[in-house]
């Protein structure tokens, strides 16, 4: 994996914890019912709708994403692929990380899950059907990131190759 690409992952890593941070910090005020600072003279009342487990899910999903994307960009070193596998290993990272973490945090405001098309047994609605859509493309990514991770590795690996 090249310098630039592993660059990119781990900005894309870094972006998803500050997307973690910030959504900690709407948990905390979901949490307290009101924006309070203190010592700063702050204190404004909010309803901020959501459950702990949605926040919560949310919250985790932003920093175990980042965190796989700077892994792999540390890790790729051990990847011995092709530049054409490399790109799609890179991209199916990308939206694997993003597309799994943004609409958990969506799911949390509201009131949806996306487990199931229509609702199933939870809240049905045209903001869970979106959601259960937009969670396809990162399906499909962690499964085509993980073939490659592993076909990387065992390549590096029967190469006879050392760190």
């Amino acid at each position: 994996m090249g310098d630039r690409t592993a660059a990119l992952l781990v900005f894309n890593g870094f972006g998803l914890i500050a997307a973690a941070c910030l959504f900690g910090w709407v948990w905390m005020f979901h949490l307290l019912g009101e924006i309070v600072l203190w010592p700063l003279p702050i204190q404004i009342d909010v309803n901020i709708p959501g459950d702990a487990r949605a926040f919560r899910m949310g919250h985790m999903e932003g920093i175990t994403q980042g965190l796989m994307l700077i892994g792999l960009a540390y890790g790729g070193r051990y990847l011995l692929l092709t530049p054409a596998l490399q790109r799609v290993l890179f991209w199916s990272a990308i939206i694997t990380a993003w597309l799994f973490t943004l609409p958990a945090m969506a799911h949390t405001f509201f009131g949806t899950r996306g487990l199931a098309f229509g609702g199933g047994p939870f809240k049905p609605g045209l903001a869970n059907d979106v959601l259960y859509l937009m969670g396809w493309p990162p399906v499909i990514g962690v499964h085509v990131m993980l073939v490659l991770i592993l076909l990387g590795a065992l390549a590096w690996l029967r190469q006879g190759r050392t760190a």
